[in-house]
């Protein structure tokens, strides 16, 4: 082929090829409606032999379906001198004469407009339901991979991906929440993809430095990276985390979710008009990812009427007993206390009771009696918290620092995190189905996608006036590292889950990939 590209595709581009072409598409590639998806299974087979599979192709001219794999479409083209054809599967447009995928600027147009129109039928989110086109590579490509050594080879040992951060002072703060974020699947996705598209001023924008950081990242470079351009942005937008004194990294964390949402302007909404699915009402990728919605039950002692009010959080911060917040007890043998698979050490503390104390009913007391909606009279009430929606990352956060009028201290209480978190007994659907005497603790199926797996743990070590941040990061299933500033060191699974833990940052189980 050309560098000026195919020269056969003007022989297809006469009289209704547009609209033949689209009609192609959404019949027999995209597919956005069920029923189209039941029609190309039914009348997308192979003419001469009747697969399913082996890489079927339309013919562009004549309904003929035929295997790449088998030359049955290399031969119809051949008898027919029909020179095009599309890979049903990715959307490829193929030259029988180039023998090879061609690129169309005006087929590459519809063929875009299109997979739009079916991601949006199938309610597939714009910025993290993509599918990607699968590149094959050509004989010709084949054969220089073969020949050369120096290509990087993608295994579970690989620490692309990995690198260590130049403290600047007192930002250890910084680097370990970087760290955090640098291992998000799908931040880093997203970001490896560009698809940003940038509205502000050259050099301003957070978004844009997160994307040039993640390059850095995933480079393949081994020597420390010094990030002193975004902590110039986190200073310039983020002036209360300005200079060398040491910040607390969960300020940091969501400090930087704020400037990110704020500069990832233009995906306020979905392209049908309807508003994002989150609480926040925003389709930018921060949001999408790290935003849940926080349901708050208040109901009245008197006639039990309930108001319901849901909002938006990108972190849970969890109380923890030894401070001065009366910490609920919950007894190791207590209702539910395998939930998770969390094993109770004498006296110890789980992740999951934190969470039951945080969803808990709670009562106001008669200092703080509210108007109730149906008695219409100031009454007590018990409020509860459960989560409505889960956000992709769940982010839980410790509350180590207690501070107060008469008390500045550190919380070392020891808290035990599984691998593996199962949210659906915090949800508000599992308390309405308790309520109607319809809960079960036998684990559904159907709830898979409120199972999470640990990715990140972000870790405070010192006092409160003089302490120091690290992080262990996850880089494949079950492989381990901790990062501390510029050093970088394997780490087992027992040292993470020994860890104090901080910061604590869970995935959905369904949306991950190794």
């Amino acid at each position: 082929m050309s560098p000026a590209g195919c020269s056969h595709v003007n022989g297809y581009k006469v009289d209704n090829w547009k609209q033949n072409l689209r009609v192609i598409y959404q019949c027999f590639v995209w597919s956005g409606t069920a029923e189209t998806r039941r029609r190309k299974a039914k009348s997308c087979i192979c003419h001469i032999c009747g697969a399913h599979l082996n890489r079927l192709h339309s013919c562009l001219y004549c309904v003929f379906f035929g295997c790449f794999t088998k030359k049955h479409i290399h031969e119809h083209a051949k008898n027919k001198r029909h020179n095009l054809a599309i890979d049903l599967l990715y959307g490829g447009i193929y030259c029988f004469v180039c023998q090879d995928y061609i690129y169309d600027k005006d087929m590459e147009q519809i063929a875009k407009e299109e997979q739009r129109k079916a991601w949006k039928l199938q309610g597939i989110a714009s910025c993290i339901g993509e599918k990607y086109t699968t590149w094959e590579p050509t004989k010709r490509e084949l054969e220089l991979l073969r020949h050369n050594p120096k290509r990087r080879k993608i295994t579970t040992n690989c620490t692309i991906g990995l690198r260590g951060l130049i403290n600047l002072g007192n930002t250890c703060f910084m680097n370990c929440i970087v760290q955090a974020l640098t291992h998000t699947p799908l931040l880093r996705d997203f970001f490896l993809s560009d698809r940003h598209k940038c509205e502000m001023q050259s050099n301003s924008c957070l978004v844009c430095e997160m994307s040039q950081l993640f390059q850095e990242f995933y480079s393949g470079h081994r020597s420390p990276h010094i990030p002193f351009r975004l902590l110039h942005l986190v200073w310039t937008h983020a002036r209360h985390l300005a200079g060398y004194e040491q910040q607390d990294a969960h300020e940091f964390l969501i400090a930087a979710l704020d400037v990110l949402h704020r500069h990832c302007k233009g995906d306020t909404i979905n392209d049908n008009g309807k508003k994002a699915n989150n609480p926040n009402h925003c389709n930018c990728i921060i949001d999408q990812i790290f935003t849940g919605g926080l349901q708050s039950d208040v109901t009245c002692q008197v006639c039990h009427g309930v108001s319901t009010t849901i909002d938006p959080f990108w972190d849970i911060s969890l109380d923890l007993p030894g401070s001065s917040t009366p910490f609920w007890p919950l007894s190791p043998g207590g209702d539910g206390s395998t939930v998770n698979g969390e094993s109770h050490l004498s006296g110890s503390t789980t992740l999951t009771d934190c969470l039951r104390r945080f969803t808990r009913p709670e009562h106001l007391g008669s200092s703080a009696k509210i108007k109730c909606g149906s008695c219409h009279s100031y009454q007590e009430s018990t409020k509860q918290l459960t989560m409505k929606k889960l956000p992709i990352v769940a982010c839980f956060h410790l509350k180590r620092f207690e501070h107060s009028a008469k008390l500045r201290r550190k919380i070392t209480t020891y808290v035990s995190f599984p691998l593996e978190l199962d949210m659906t007994p915090f949800m508000a659907s599992s308390k309405e189905s308790r309520m109607n005497g319809q809960y079960q603790q036998s684990v559904d199926v159907l709830n898979n996608d409120n199972k999470y797996s640990l990715f990140a743990v972000v870790n405070h070590q010192g006092t409160l006036e003089s302490g120091h941040y690290t992080s262990f990061i996850r880089q494949h299933k079950d492989q381990w590292f901790k990062c501390d500033d510029a050093i970088i060191t394997k780490a087992s699974i027992k040292d993470v889950l020994d860890s104090e833990g901080y910061l604590l940052f869970y995935h959905k189980q369904f949306l991950e990939y190794e």
